[in-house]
């Protein structure tokens, strides 16, 4: 469902006073206030590093809100959680309400009153005006928590594309909430028990499929829904929003009522007035720069079509493979911004990587968050706390190169027998020291599999969750006696919308995108998570829901012309970038894996420990001789391939976030 409201034009550059934070809390008809202080306090200190600067709580019989603040300017008549002008509903909220200020126009116009500047009150009257559907007004990123007293009800809401993240369990006759699951366990210890199928999940798809998480007694909250918890416990979950595509047929008479050209206009337009809404801050704004079309696309327009100073901030690596300091140097000299860039090494990533994993509170398949989260410290040791980042434009417009090899893979096999066909491959992975494509034989042998899933909707994903899998093989027999008959690809296309089939094959294809790799990993693992460790706040203007809503109706060829990705996003940017910048082929943003974690062929103390046979077999996840062999593989430096770094990486995360759980809940 498409929101009821949309963002001025030109919207004022008016100040919001900012709700980067941790939210934590409880319902249950037992629930009393003096009761109920010290376990809010309890879940609460848990998420410090979301909210450093303070604590607020609301406790009363039935329900119990707590609040961690992140200050960014005086917030005095702002505190949280904030109430209604009866003091019969209640809210504490996580993120940002990007046009608060035209709701709170049309509010006060119909007699609302407010005693606060804050975009947090905004919910509250929308609640009482709209009831459950008040989230549908709003433009943000954002976790709320809304306590309605007089119908003993508390609703649970989470924002349309998943930014902001949120979870809750049931447990002693309550229903428990809070932006992270350390803070659940704090309370709940016994909810910290892994699930078998969650695991598997995450060692294919990269993260456990909504609303499972990785521990069996705590769920999380999907992106775009809503859940009321009524006075007799009863639960009762609602999707407002969803990726949506038209069918297949009715993408094609835009062509010829508007060309690729209006139609780039129009999304520089909508696109600028997602970054103004976004710039409403009172503090400076950063941006990363990773040297791609979309991050400087996001700089570029801001410093043309804003009067907001900008701050950029990027990583590079010593090893060239991963590096793309040339081009966001070109940026730079372009832009003229004031630019930090964090030069991070191979040690540096291992030896965070515990912490990283302490954040996520998942098993991780790769450690690219590392260097998110260490570029996160260095914009808080600059002095921002808000940055903006092109995540998202690859999914909204078609950007990975999962997309394109998955159009070569449906044209290859009209001719499976083809040999030409094939070679299409051969333009894609150039930036790969070891590209799957550079044996042509093996590219015909590894990307022809799956082709009798052509007509199914994870077609597009067979190859990378195949690579992705073969850490299963490394299960321990008791944890795959926990999966009984999970099988991953059909599991998977359970959880889709009946209705997909009638999508193009790309539509399909941004949709399991959007739903896996960027809500469950992108957003949450390399960024949300990553970004709070170090009480910084990201914003993402190509996830503004206009932005994916006008997005999804183009045309499959609007996006991928012939094998260029990102096309009317392209024209949308032309006179704002280089034209090598413009045009630059989408270089995915990765760092060193198994690599990270030997030197001179010896591990790093906490490796070693950790993926010793008497370890891996205590913990019962995995075989300790499969670990075994793939840990002297990657001593040796023989490791060269995904699937064996995946899977290094994922066994070892898992590891290491049962061994800090066991931890949380001995501090319990």
């Amino acid at each position: 469902m498409q929101s009821r409201r949309r963002a001025s034009a030109r919207p004022k550059q008016t100040r919001i006073r900012q709700r980067v934070c941790g939210i934590a809390g409880f319902t249950g008809p037992d629930v009393m206030p003096e009761q109920a202080m010290p376990l809010l306090d309890r879940m609460i200190r848990t998420l410090a590093h979301r909210g450093p600067d303070g604590f607020g709580f609301h406790a009363e019989p039935g329900v119990g809100l707590a609040h961690a603040r992140l200050s960014i300017i005086d917030l005095s008549t702002g505190a949280q959680p904030i109430h209604n002008p009866r003091r019969n509903v209640w809210t504490v909220f996580n993120g940002e309400i990007f046009n608060y200020v035209e709701l709170r126009a049309e509010l006060e116009a119909a007699g609302h009153r407010f005693y606060t500047q804050s975009d947090t009150e905004v919910i509250v009257h929308l609640y009482d005006r709209h009831g459950d559907r008040f989230v549908e007004y709003l433009n943000g990123q954002f976790a709320i928590a809304l306590w309605d007293g007089e119908r003993q009800r508390l609703v649970l809401a989470r924002d349309r594309a998943g930014i902001r993240p949120l979870f809750h369990a049931r447990a002693h006759g309550r229903t428990w909430f809070a932006s992270e699951p350390k803070a659940l366990l704090s309370v709940l210890p016994q909810l910290g028990q892994f699930d078998p199928k969650a695991l598997a999940q995450t060692l294919t798809y990269w993260s456990a499929v909504d609303p499972g998480t990785i521990y069996a007694g705590i769920e999380s909250l999907p992106p775009g829904h809503l859940m009321a918890i009524e006075s007799d416990g009863s639960r009762q979950l609602t999707c407002y929003w969803d990726w949506t595509f038209p069918d297949a047929a009715d993408c094609r008479p835009l062509g010829e009522t508007r060309s690729v050209g209006q139609v780039a206009g129009e999304l520089r337009e909508l696109l600028i007035d997602a970054i103004r809404l976004q710039l409403r801050a009172d503090v400076p704004v950063g941006a990363y720069l990773s040297g791609g079309l979309d991050s400087s696309g996001i700089v570029a327009l801001i410093r043309g079509f804003t009067d907001t100073p900008v701050r950029t901030f990027s990583v590079a690596f010593d090893d060239g493979e991963f590096d793309e300091s040339p081009y966001q140097q070109a940026m730079i000299r372009h832009l003229g911004t004031d630019h930090t860039t964090l030069r991070c090494t191979r040690r540096d990533i291992g030896e965070a990587f515990p912490r990283l994993v302490r954040h996520a509170e998942t098993p991780i398949l790769r450690t690219a968050p590392v260097p998110m989260m260490l570029l996160a410290g260095c914009v808080r040791a600059h002095g921002y706390k808000v940055v903006l980042t092109g995540e998202g434009a690859d999914e909204v417009f078609g950007g990975y190169d999962l997309f394109k090899e998955a159009k070569v893979r449906r044209f290859w096999a009209r001719q499976p027998n083809s040999t030409m066909r094939p070679r299409l491959l051969q333009r894609l992975y150039g930036y790969l020291k070891n590209s799957p494509v550079g044996n042509p034989a093996f590219a015909q042998s590894f990307f022809g599999q799956g082709m009798e899933y052509i007509d199914r909707p994870v077609f597009a994903h067979l190859p990378r969750w195949t690579t992705s899998a073969r850490a299963l093989s490394m299960l321990s027999p008791g944890m795959r006696d926990g999966l009984g008959d999970w099988e991953p690809f059909s599991a998977y296309e359970r959880t889709l919308p009946p209705g997909i089939m009638r999508w193009s094959p790309l539509a399909r294809d941004q949709y399991v995108e959007a739903k896996s790799l960027l809500a469950g990993y992108l957003l949450s693992s390399q960024g949300d998570r990553v970004a709070m460790a170090n009480s910084i706040e990201t914003r993402v203007p190509f996830l503004d829901h206009r932005v994916i809503e006008f997005a999804n109706r183009l045309p499959p060829s609007y996006k991928i012309r012939g094998m260029t990705e990102k096309h009317v996003l392209r024209l949308a940017l032309d006179g704002l970038l280089p034209e090598d910048i413009r045009n630059r082929t989408k270089q995915p943003y990765r760092a060193p894996d198994s690599q990270s974690f030997f030197f001179d062929g010896k591990p790093l103390d906490y490796v070693e420990d950790l993926l010793s046979a008497d370890r891996v077999r205590a913990a019962g996840y995995f075989n300790p001789q499969s670990v075994s062999r793939l840990f002297e593989k990657c001593r040796a430096s023989r490791a060269i391939g995904f699937a064996d770094n995946q899977a290094f990486v994922g066994v070892l995360s898992t590891m290491l976030l049962h061994d800090q759980t066991r931890s949380w809940a001995q501090a319990a």
